[in-house]
């Protein structure tokens, strides 16, 4: 009497078990060795006397390759791979989020900008801070290098000032980056 084991396959295009067409494949087992060509029926045979799935990794090849394999626990590894790797993504590519200050900045904006930057930086954000200087203000730009720094100051227990103030023309950037936790 023999029993196969059916797992799902829904969104993969990697056929499994009674879904390989082909009559004879090379059939590696479970532990990674190569256990030759084997037809159809053998292939299957053997995979459902281990208990585990037949499943074809390379079906350009010839004869198509098939593993011998627990096929949930292989999905579930790889969606868990490709998960990691896209988190390790996100965490590489951070966004810059860019704040416009003022030399003349309120207390009340000054505060309001500075609890704002906060939340983007716990989510690891990088934060480009700018100061753009109209008329006779370029004639004081020491007062923005000043916004810039006590800005800094403040944020310094979670950031750090990865671009210093910079002039640029009539801007003022610095460029600050979330500490990393170790």
């Amino acid at each position: 009497m023999e029993v196969f084991f059916i797992a799902s396959n829904k969104n993969n295009n990697q056929p499994i078990n009674e879904q390989i067409k082909a009559s004879h494949v090379l059939v590696i087992g479970p532990n990674g060795e190569q256990v030759g060509v084997k037809s159809i029926q053998d292939a299957l045979t053997l995979a459902n006397y281990a208990g585990l799935d037949l499943v074809m990794l390379n079906p350009n090849s010839e004869p198509p390759v098939c593993k011998v394999m627990d096929y949930n626990k292989y999905r579930y590894e790889k969606q868990k791979k490709e998960k990691d790797a896209l988190k390790k993504q996100k965490a590489n590519n951070s966004e810059v989020k860019e704040f416009r200050l003022s030399s003349v900045i309120d207390v009340g904006d000054f505060e309001t900008k500075l609890r704002q930057v906060t939340k983007y930086l716990e989510k690891n954000d990088k934060i480009r801070l700018s100061i753009r200087f109209k008329g006779r203000q370029m004639a004081h730009t020491e007062l923005g290098s000043e916004v810039l720094e006590r800005f800094a100051q403040r944020l310094e227990d979670i950031a750090i000032i990865e671009q210093p103030a910079k002039l640029d023309g009539r801007n003022m950037t610095m460029l600050l980056a979330p500490k990393k936790e170790k």
